[in-house]
């Protein structure tokens, strides 16, 4: 499958020669695009400021662990569409000695939720899992970085939070990519007291003013004062709670002090000779990237690149993979996953054995709501020591339920919309779910974040990535690894390249517009395929191991992002 490879230095791991890809004339990012070289340590990002506090820590001592949790915090200064300490996420981490580690900390539902609590009498949805004081799970974010932190990271972590505290407590320049999120999201964010810092006089602060946040400066000094306790347990979490019971929300101070981080065990796989190390549930992307991959391997060999044979083969397994993402998937404390199934060969064969090659398959006789959102963030880290770390975190809906922390400074996520509502009825963003994923006092919601780490033949690193973009998480993260091992694209090229997303129902490829050629197209919509065409199937930010260093690179579909290295 691999061409001769070359070799970093005289004794590193082998390089694998790359191929110019050959993108359609009509798509608008060019192919022979780079991204961030750096000899020793990476971070990828969709917030350049977030990527240099990570940095920052690494030329300090600190190591990757390190770095993704200064990413992380700085992200919740510099990037509040997204980055959070209101929410939850995962992490896959990576350790140059191979130990590798997976945590979970995504928000659960608060001890007063209900199986229907958003159920009108009428049997319709309330619209109270989208927005306002209802929708927002205990969030995670807090006690899943600090704990990533005490067991792997280096540095104290008073020095690994110091770049976001003080870029709370300093300012930021705000930037067009920051007005134009705040101005988009105006009535979201008016409803709560957020309005008062991001919104004076009904306006965001102008491109080129001062944003300083001293409210979540002092919430971070707390932190790397006295840890998570100070979230869950001391003063921040009598804001939280005091606040929730004043306009109506869930969450309780008894809530947030029962919370917990999980450590799971990695989901690890193989793909053409390559390994890669992913997230178990409770979010569901390692599981369906597994599958996916699994499918594609037992398929046979690719096709070239952007065709309709090469289509048609990723769209149909991401479309087996979906059925059972949505049907089986959901919080393993609370339902069996048949993990070991869905992430198997033997399963995988059974699924290929039955894709036809030369027409589509309903989605209907396979036992079996297109967009969801784009408002996660996904940071990749590589240090001086050969650690690596894949981190995606979220609020759900951009800044989240809308509701604002009066005195900690952070938004409060939205994330109670991502369980089962109601059996057979899509959720805000159209994605249909099924009993396993229900809600229940405690439960973490199934989520679509897919953070991996992919090791080359050797085992040596060659690939950190992840995505934001709810289920089309899963088909960027699958298909950046698919350009990189099958059609042997460089960094800025995978991450480029034209994606499709299937997520069984509705049962349609979504394509991005330009991404395909018209003949393709034709061929796809004879074969039976179902085709809309869209804007961008999610948004990455990945590095690669490259002669002599890495290279690091956030997604062209998306403002603001970038790398920064040393």
């Amino acid at each position: 499958m691999m061409a001769a490879a070359s070799r970093q230095g005289t004794s590193g791991p082998a390089i694998p020669t790359r191929i110019p890809a050959v993108f359609p004339a009509s798509w608008r990012f060019p192919a022979g695009s780079h991204g961030t070289f750096a000899q020793h340590g990476m971070v990828a990002s969709d917030n350049v400021l977030a990527a240099q506090a990570g940095v920052e820590v690494m030329k300090q001592g600190g190591n990757a662990v390190d770095a993704a949790v200064a990413t992380g915090f700085a992200l919740a200064v510099a990037y509040p569409e997204a980055g959070n300490l209101g929410g939850g996420g995962y992490m896959v981490i990576r350790m140059a000695d191979g130990r590798s580690a997976a945590i979970d900390y995504r928000e659960a539902a608060p001890l007063a939720a209900t199986r229907d609590m958003y159920v009108a009498p009428d049997g319709k949805l309330t619209g109270e899992s989208v927005i306002g004081p209802k929708a927002s799970g205990v969030p995670g974010s807090v006690a899943g970085m600090l704990e990533a932190h005490r067991k792997f990271g280096k540095l104290p972590i008073a020095k690994v939070l110091a770049p976001a505290l003080r870029l709370a407590s300093d300012g930021l320049v705000v930037d067009s990519a920051m007005y134009r999120s705040l101005r988009g999201e105006n009535s979201r964010i008016g409803i709560s007291a957020g309005k008062d810092l991001f919104l004076p006089d009904g306006s965001p602060p102008a491109i080129g003013s001062r944003l300083v946040q001293p409210q979540l400066a002092h919430t971070i000094k707390l932190i790397a004062d006295s840890g998570a306790r100070a979230f869950y347990r001391g003063s921040i979490a009598d804001s939280i709670a005091a606040q929730m019971k004043r306009i109506g929300g869930l969450i309780t101070k008894a809530d947030l002090a029962r919370y917990q981080p999980e450590w799971r065990t990695p989901i690890r796989s193989s793909f053409r000779g390559y390994s890669f190390i992913a997230m178990p549930p409770s979010s569901s992307g390692g599981t369906t990237v597994t599958e996916i991959l699994n499918i594609l391997e037992a398929y046979g060999s690719p096709a070239q690149f952007g065709t309709a044979a090469e289509v048609h083969a990723v769209a149909s397994a991401s479309q087996r993979a979906f059925v059972d993402r949505n049907s089986k998937l959901g919080d393993p404390a609370f339902v069996k996953v048949p993990l070991s199934t869905l992430t198997s060969k033997t399963y995988a064969r059974s699924l290929a054995r039955a894709i036809s090659r030369d027409r589509a398959d309903p989605t209907s006789s396979l036992g079996g709501s297109l967009r969801e959102g784009s408002q996660t963030t996904h940071y990749s880290v590589v240090d001086q020591f050969g650690n690596a770390v894949a981190t995606t975190t979220t609020l759900n809906d951009l800044y989240g339920s809308g509701i604002y922390i009066s005195g900690a400074g952070f938004f409060m996520n939205d994330e109670m919309d991502d369980f089962t509502s109601k059996v057979g009825v899509p959720n805000m963003f159209g994605l249909i779910q099924g009993e396993a994923n229900a809600i229940a006092p405690g439960k973490r919601m199934l989520s679509a974040m897919s953070p991996t780490i992919v090791l080359d033949p050797s085992g040596g690193l060659l690939l950190v990535t992840g995505a934001r973009g709810g289920p089309r998480i899963i088909s960027a993260t699958s298909q950046i690894i698919l350009n990189v091992i099958d059609h042997r694209m460089s960094l800025g090229d995978a991450v480029s390249a034209p994606r499709i997303h299937h997520q069984s129902l509705p049962d349609s490829i979504r394509v991005e517009r330009g991404g395909l050629a018209p003949g393709v197209l034709e061929a796809l919509r004879a074969m039976g395929h179902g085709i809309i065409e869209g804007g961008g199937v999610a948004s990455s930010a990945s590095i690669m191991r490259v002669r002599g260093g890495y290279e690091g690179m956030g997604d062209p579909r998306t403002a603001g992002g970038g790398a920064a290295g040393f």
